[in-house]
């Protein structure tokens, strides 16, 4: 058994997760049993991800995406008071983590897509959301050709990614935003990178790739995000010696 507050102290420090403001609250939103020996992750933090944690026998969900925005009803609604009514009903604790886990460097979302991608991060700022560069610029010395690229998208992140073929047929550089930051592509046409990879994709993308002349790949919002909050799972199960069960609810956007 490990103890609440402390799986939820690393995790915050690891992160850093007080550095970034955000469009909800990062770190613990519901509070729940104080001995956890069971962590559940998942992309989103919504009734059968809730479910599926407490029927795993978890004590502990972390969700990159938790319960609580900005742009949400301040009062609870129908669907939210089911999700709450669930997760205090079996005293399972809920966490978050937003943007910190899209940004940090190491167990990131985007850092982790460079890396399964074959790219190495290059340290350079990319995508400014909210004061904070969230995003990674990966590079690959002598490249890859395209086509083997977007096959290692399909194999390590999504069967069917949407791309639009418009870049070179060597790609040496990526700008790699994970969720919805299709507009990130005009920042990576200015920086002259060969990729854009994100989640989401928007009407305007296939036009600004065209004539940018890079190649854009919008590979799923859940499945560019499943990244990052797997390995902070693992992380806590190893540090603390509880298990981890990733609940993997897919989701086509």
């Amino acid at each position: 058994m490990a103890n609440r507050d402390d799986i939820v102290d690393f995790c915050d420090e690891m992160l850093d997760a007080g550095a970034f403001a955000d469009y909800g609250p990062n770190g613990l939103q519901v509070p729940g049993s104080t001995e956890v020996s069971k962590v559940a992750t998942c992309v989103s933090a919504h009734l059968e991800s809730i479910e599926r944690a407490v029927e795993a026998g978890a004590e502990m969900l972390i969700a990159h995406h938790g319960l609580f925005w900005e742009f949400h009803p301040r009062a609870l609604s129908v669907q939210m008071a089911a999700r709450m009514r669930v997760a205090l009903g079996a005293g399972l604790n809920v966490a978050g983590y937003h943007l910190p886990l899209d940004a940090h460097r190491e167990i990131g979302n985007n850092a982790l897509l460079a890396e399964a991608l074959g790219f190495e991060a290059a340290g350079d700022d990319f995508s400014v959301v909210k004061g904070a560069a969230i995003g990674v610029i990966g590079r690959r010395a002598g490249g890859i050709p395209a086509t083997e690229l977007f096959d290692a998208v399909r194999s390590e992140v999504s069967a069917e990614p949407l791309i639009f073929e418009s870049g070179p047929e060597v790609v040496e550089s990526i700008g790699i935003v994970s969720g919805a930051a299709a507009s990130a592509v005009h920042e990576a046409v200015a920086l002259k990178l060969d990729a854009f990879l994100t989640g989401e994709p928007a009407e305007h993308a296939m036009a600004d790739a065209r004539e940018g002349g890079i190649h854009f790949i919008a590979a799923g919002h859940y499945a560019t995000e499943t990244f990052g909050v797997r390995r902070l799972g693992d992380l806590v199960a190893e540090r603390f010696g509880v298990t981890h069960e990733f609940i993997d609810v897919p989701n086509p956007i």
